[in-house]
């Protein structure tokens, strides 16, 4: 049964007019994010002040970064998988990975200005036995050379890509376009695990640089890919309802976003328990005090609401096939996965600065004698303030993206094969 009629997708459905509500959205994001990251910067002052500024702009820049390369790695798969009931809405998915630009500048704080705010192996004077004999890896330079590398894998891979799907609208040999961004969709994938993983080593795990996980960037992808999912359901829900892309968009293309959020709301769960089963039953030290100063105080209560929130609630929630084929109800899903992967970068970054700050902390021994952790939860305005600043930047690049090129790629010749798409 086919879901549309014979003749095509009318322009109406897939451009967005000058005097849509969506045109105004990139000046609107735009003044957020300015406004957001200049409030933060105020707040910057003596080394405390600092220190609480980098980690909360390191936690939106993480959560916001998982959009950008959710996208990418959902540009890059579709290609590769030649699959095609995503045709129709993968044109949104390289709009939010061209977010991977600015992201990939907003990085440049965390990489050039705010290292010794947040990374305690930056400090060369450390006595430390572990740290000098990771001090090869973790260095200044060579963390910022790193940087530079992630930044420019991303940004080639996300304008690559994105200009030759929005340049197969106008194209007279679609076809060829598309066998080329088929051949290149592995390689993309090969740099895209690459970078990934090493950048969360790099931005995220040395927070606690006595402390490693091999699957540390598989937990981080997991949760990129549940961003991207959700992220496109609420958009396409938005575009619905302001009249654009009815009929080619369907309930059938609702449902496989909504397995998909299902499926790696299933997947992270698996990576974090494997991750936490394997150093509770090993029992190392220098493993198990990462998930020691998690465990006690308000860090565990956020533990706790963790697992409720990211696993136990949509794993029920998304469960059945009626939720997912329904738009108000598949919407609060995602956003529910969106707040959730945002407890998740607090859970990531914010302890070591909290045992920093007060004195167990699991860098200086000395300043612990006792080995017993506070847990204490610092959540304020500056992090507020980031999270809008960033958010406001990605959001901004998206809708005017959005607003500038066809919803879908018009020329893409499985676009009528993704458009009758059914789940049997």
């Amino acid at each position: 049964m086919s879901t549309h009629d014979d003749q095509g997708p009318t322009r109406q459905q897939i451009y967005l007019s000058s005097n849509s509500g969506f045109s105004k959205l990139p000046a609107i994001f735009g003044v957020l994010g300015i406004a957001g990251l200049a409030g933060a910067a105020v707040t910057m002052g003596d080394h405390e002040q600092n220190v609480s500024f980098y980690h909360a702009y390191l936690t939106a820049l993480m959560y916001w970064l998982a959009l950008g390369l959710g996208g990418l790695f959902f540009v890059l798969i579709q290609h590769a998988t030649r699959a095609g009931w995503s045709i129709v809405v993968r044109r949104l998915a390289e709009h939010a990975m061209l977010t991977l630009v600015p992201l990939s500048l907003l990085a440049i704080p965390v990489a050039f200005f705010g290292v010794h705010d947040l990374y305690h192996w930056s400090h060369t004077d450390t006595l430390d036995i572990v740290l000098q004999a990771k001090a090869a890896y973790l260095n200044e330079g060579f963390f910022q050379t790193r940087a530079i590398v992630f930044m420019a894998v991303w940004i080639g891979a996300a304008l690559l890509f994105w200009r030759w799907s929005t340049s197969q609208d106008k194209a007279a040999d679609p076809v060829a376009i598309t066998h080329k961004m088929r051949l290149a969709s592995p390689f993309g994938i090969m740099f895209f695990a690459l970078s990934l993983t090493f950048a969360v080593f790099d931005w995220v795990m040395s927070l606690d640089p006595h402390w490693f996980s091999t699957i540390f960037g598989v937990y981080y992808f997991a949760g990129c890919v549940s961003m991207i999912h959700a992220f496109l359901a609420l958009v396409v829900i938005a575009l619905h309802r302001a009249g654009h892309l009815k009929g080619i968009v369907t309930q059938e293309h609702f449902h496989d976003l909504g397995k998909m959020m299902f499926a790696f709301t299933v997947f992270w769960t698996y990576i974090g328990f494997s991750q936490y089963m394997l150093i509770w039953y090993a029992s190392i030290p220098e493993e198990t005090d990462w998930f020691a100063y998690r465990g006690v105080g308000a860090m565990l209560s956020l533990s706790i609401i963790l697992v409720v929130v990211k696993f136990v609630v949509p794993f029920i929630g998304l469960m059945s096939r009626k939720i997912k084929r329904n738009y108000t109800r598949l919407g609060i899903g995602a956003v529910w996965l969106m707040c959730a992967h945002m407890v998740d970068m607090v859970w990531l970054v914010h302890p070591p600065m909290a045992e920093a700050r007060h004195n167990a902390n699991p860098f200086h021994p000395e300043l612990n004698p006792t080995g017993v952790h506070e847990g204490i939860l610092q959540f304020g305005f500056v992090d507020v303030a980031t999270f809008v600043g960033i958010g406001g930047i990605v959001l901004a690049t998206f809708f005017w993206a959005l607003s500038r090129h066809a919803l879908v790629p018009v020329k893409d010749p499985r676009l009528a094969e993704s458009i009758n798409h059914e789940n049997f």
